[in-house]
Order: C-alpha cells, then sequence, then structure tokens
C-alpha cells in the first residue's frame, strides 16, 4: 500500500495515510480512459437541435394550383419541403446521444485516473478542510498555502461552506464521493482528497 501525508489546512502534516494498491496502483490503459471520457461527455450533449417536418408547419393544405396546363411542376400544399417555409426532410429530431459502456469498465477507467493523479504527485490528502463560514476570501487564502490552482475537492459528507466558499472561484469544483468520475478527475490539475472520503472511494470501487 501507498503511504501518504495527510496535511491539515496550512499545509502541515498531521499523520499519514493509507492508499489501497487495488485502487491507487494499477497499470492505466489510455485506450480505456479514452472511452469512458468519450462516453461521459456525449451524455451531457443537449441534443436539442430540431426541425419541422412536414406535418409540423402550419399552413393550408389546399393544392396551390391546378395539375395541368400551367407548365409548371405538379404541386400539392404549401407545406412541401421544396417550397420556402415548407417542411424539413430528414432533419434532426431531439436526437440522443447517450450510450453506456460496461460497469467494470467505467470502475477500471476512474481507478486509473486515480493512479495517474498519485503517480504524477498531484494528489494530497487533507484531514479536514472546515470554514467557520461562507467566505471565499478565506477559502482562496486556504488554496494559496497549500499552493493549489486548478483542483478538484472530494469530500464524504456535505461541507455547505466549503461548497459556497469555492463555487465562484474559477478552476475549482467541490465534489462529493458519489460524484467523483473519470473526467473530473483527469481534467484538473490536482486532486485534494478529505481523509473521511478515502473510505467511500474504496467502499465504491472494492466491490
Amino acid at each position: 500500500m501507498a503511504v501518504v501525508d495527510v496535511i491539515n489546512a496550512a499545509g502541515e502534516k498531521v499523520s499519514e495515510a493509507e492508499l489501497s494498491d487495488d485502487i491507487f496502483s494499477v497499470p492505466i490503459k489510455k485506450s480505456v480512459l479514452h472511452d469512458v471520457v468519450k462516453m461521459q461527455l456525449a451524455n451531457r450533449r443537449a441534443a436539442s437541435a430540431s426541425v419541422k417536418n412536414r406535418s409540423d408547419v402550419i399552413g393550408s393544405t389546399r393544392k396551390i394550383y391546378r395539375q395541368k396546363g400551367t407548365g409548371r411542376a405538379r404541386r400539392g400544399n404549401i407545406k412541401s419541403p421544396l417550397l420556402r417555409g415548407g417542411g424539413v426532410v430528414f432533419g434532426p429530431n431531439g436526437r440522443k446521444y447517450a450510450y453506456k459502456v460496461p460497469k467494470k469498465v467505467r470502475r477500471s477507467a476512474l481507478k486509473m485516473a486515480l493512479t495517474s493523479k498519485l503517480e504524477q504527485n498531484a494528489l494530497k490528502v487533507m484531514d479536514q478542510f472546515e470554514l467557520e463560514e461562507i467566505k471565499t476570501r478565506t477559502f482562496i487564502g486556504v488554496m494559496k498555502k497549500l499552493d493549489l490552482k486548478k483542483t478538484l475537492i472530494i469530500t464524504d459528507t456535505e461541507n455547505r461552506n466549503l461548497e459556497l466558499s469555492s463555487r465562484n472561484v474559477p478552476g475549482v469544483k467541490v465534489m462529493r464521493t458519489e460524484g467523483l468520475n473519470v473526467y473530473d478527475v483527469l481534467k484538473y490539475d490536482s486532486l485534494v482528497l478529505l481523509q473521511g472520503s478515502l473510505k467511500g472511494i474504496e467502499g465504491r470501487l472494492l466491490k
């Protein structure tokens, strides 16, 4: 098991924590990480593009002019896709981009992402991150002491003061253990785990 220092809000070492090799020391496969990140981004697509087809367009169903004798094409009603303002043929209509990869693959990819942060020395474990009040300035001060900028912070329970103090700070995201995912772990330069969240991560990934 890997042993890492547990620090406080001042950046001082207060204890040590053991990280399971089954989670933080696994072989990294870029293809697996790519597949899971691609799935997450596809699932986030709004898929809101939609057009009106012939039956959705408002207009008269009356035949525009007589069938024969005009020398023109045979026209039906004004909602024809060939006419301006008519319906659209085969246009997008609420297409869904979401798909899933196997649960085992998603779990493996999350282990690989956590392993990569440990290997890059971009993972820190804190004993707690308690703020006495909702104050962005106080939160920024702690981040400067720890020399953290683009950071993902994982908590084990609701931490209202921390979540509200950090929400306006660019490049910082606070997330609970249940929401931990591959895309966010890889997106941010640093990963901060509160000591209480380690048990939650192990309980989720060691099944």
